[in-house]
C-alpha cells in the first residue's frame, strides 16, 4: 500500500497550492463561502458529487462499489487572530487567519479525495467527504448529523494537526481522548447589608468564592482526569456593603459520558451545599458545549495499522494522556464508530498563536494517512492488491 499510495509532484503540488489558497483566503465560522466554493469546483474536477446539507457545509461522495461506506471530516473555518507567520502565503484577511490548521485539514482531505478517486475502481464501497464549518464556534458538526450525513455511514475518521507530535509522525490514542464541555453560569443571591454589620445580610460575594474554591477542588476526587475552572466572578457595587448577588461563570471539561453526567452533578451539589451554609439561594444554568472524543477501538486498530503501515513503527505516537481541550469531532463519534487522531505539524508554536503554521510535510502526510485509511477500511476488489 506504501508504494501505492506514494504522492507524485503533480499532486504534491496541486495539494500544497490548496492549502495556500485556503490559508491565504481564511474565513470564520459559517462564512466559509469562498472556501466551499473551491471544495466544490475541486470535487467536480475529480467527477465527486457534492450537495450542501446546510449553509456553507459541503459533503461529497465518492462512489467505488459495493461495500461499507467511510467518511472523513475536515473543518474549514479559522480564527479571528492577526497572522504573524511572515509566509508568503499568508492570510491577506486582516484579523483572520487559520491559527489551528484547518487550512492543512481541508486540503489533506482534499488531496485524498484526489487519490481515492483515480484508485475507485480497485476499491470497494463509498467514500464520504464530510467538509464543516464553525468548529471553532457554535460546532457545525452537530447540524451535519441533523441533516444525516451519517445516515449510511459505517465509520467516520477526522485528524488534527499537532505541534507536539514530530513532523511525519502519526499520533494514535485509544478510548478516551479530547474531554467534554459543559460550561455553567451561577447566580447567587443573598441579603444586602453595611459592611459595619455583616451579620445582618447574606453575603453572595462570600458564598461565590467560597463556591469557586470548592469546585476548584472537585476534581480530585474523580478517577478519571478533568477539570473545573470558573473564569469570571462579578459581585458588589461598592467596598463597605455586603453583597447581595453574584455571579460566576466557567467550564467542566470530563471525559467519557458517565464522568460527564457526575461531575456536573457534583458542581450542582457543591454550590447547593455552600449556598445552604450561608442561607443563600443559588440559580445554576448548565450548558451542554461539546460531546468528549472516545475512540472506538477496532477503527483505531485500523488507524494504527494503517499509520504502521504508511510511516513505520516509529513514526507512529500512541498518546498516553487524554486531552482536557475538546473537538466537535465528537459528535461524530458519538453517532457512529470512528477514530480522531493526530498529524505531526512540523511546528513547534502553539495551536491558535498566531505563528502557528504547520509545514508542507505535515500537509502531505495527513493526505496519504486518510488516503490509506479509506483503502485499509474499505478493502481492494479481489486482484487488485
Amino acid at each position: 500500500m506504501r508504494e501505492l499510495l506514494e504522492i507524485n509532484n503533480e499532486i504534491r503540488s496541486e495539494v500544497i497550492g490548496l492549502r495556500e489558497n485556503i490559508h491565504r483566503n481564511p474565513e470564520l465560522g459559517n462564512e466559509e463561502f469562498k472556501t466551499a466554493e473551491l471544495i466544490e469546483s475541486y470535487l467536480a474536477s475529480l467527477g465527486i458529487e457534492t450537495c450542501r446539507p446546510y449553509g456553507t457545509a459541503v459533503v461529497g461522495r465518492l462512489k467505488c462499489g459495493e461495500g461499507k461506506t467511510v467518511a472523513f471530516r475536515a473543518d474549514m473555518d479559522a480564527l479571528p487572530v492577526e497572522e504573524a507567520t511572515g509566509a508568503a502565503f499568508a492570510s491577506e484577511r486582516k484579523g483572520i487567519m487559520h491559527a489551528c490548521g484547518h487550512d492543512v485539514h481541508t486540503a489533506s482531505v482534499l488531496g485524498a479525495a484526489k487519490i481515492l478517486s483515480g484508485m475507485k475502481d480497485r476499491l470497494n464501497g463509498t467514500v464520504v467527504f464530510i467538509f464543516q464549518p464553525d468548529e471553532e464556534g457554535s460546532g457545525g458538526a452537530r447540524k451535519l448529523i441533523e441533516a444525516g450525513v451519517l445516515a449510511d455511514v459505517d465509520a467516520v475518521f477526522g485528524a488534527h494537526v499537532d505541534p507536539a507530535i514530530p513532523e511525519g509522525c502519526i499520533g494514535i490514542r485509544y478510548g478516551k481522548f479530547y474531554a467534554a464541555s459543559d460550561m455553567f453560569d451561577v447566580t447567587i443571591k443573598g441579603k444586602s447589608a453595611h459592611g459595619a454589620s455583616p451579620e445582618k445580610g447574606i453575603d453572595a460575594l462570600a458564598a461565590a468564592a467560597l463556591a469557586v474554591s470548592r469546585l476548584r477542588g472537585l476534581p480530585q476526587e474523580q478517577e478519571d482526569r478533568c477539570v473545573v475552572s470558573t473564569g469570571m466572578l462579578k459581585a458588589g457595587t461598592v467596598r463597605n456593603v455586603i453583597a447581595d448577588e453574584a455571579f460566576f461563570a466557567g467550564i467542566i471539561r470530563s471525559l467519557g459520558e458517565e464522568n460527564r453526567s457526575a461531575l456536573k452533578k457534583r458542581v450542582c451539589e457543591t454550590i447547593e451545599s455552600v449556598c445552604a451554609e450561608f442561607g443563600s439561594e443559588s440559580d445554576i444554568n448548565l450548558i451542554e458545549s461539546y460531546a468528549g472524543i472516545v475512540n472506538t477501538d477496532n477503527e483505531t486498530a485500523v488507524a494504527e495499522a494503517t499509520a504502521r503501515r504508511m510511516f513505520g513503527d516509529d513514526a507512529v505516537f500512541m498518546i498516553e494522556e487524554p486531552l482536557m481541550t475538546t473537538e466537535d469531532f465528537g459528535y461524530y463519534i458519538s453517532e457512529k464508530a470512528g477514530s480522531f487522531y493526530h498529524i505531526g505539524a512540523g511546528c513547534s508554536e502553539a495551536l491558535h498563536s498566531p505563528c502557528f503554521l504547520p509545514s508542507e510535510e505535515a500537509l502531505i502526510a495527513a493526505v496519504r494517512m486518510h488516503a490509506a485509511v479509506a483503502c485499509e477500511f474499505l478493502g481492494f476488489k479481489q486482484g487488485d492488491i
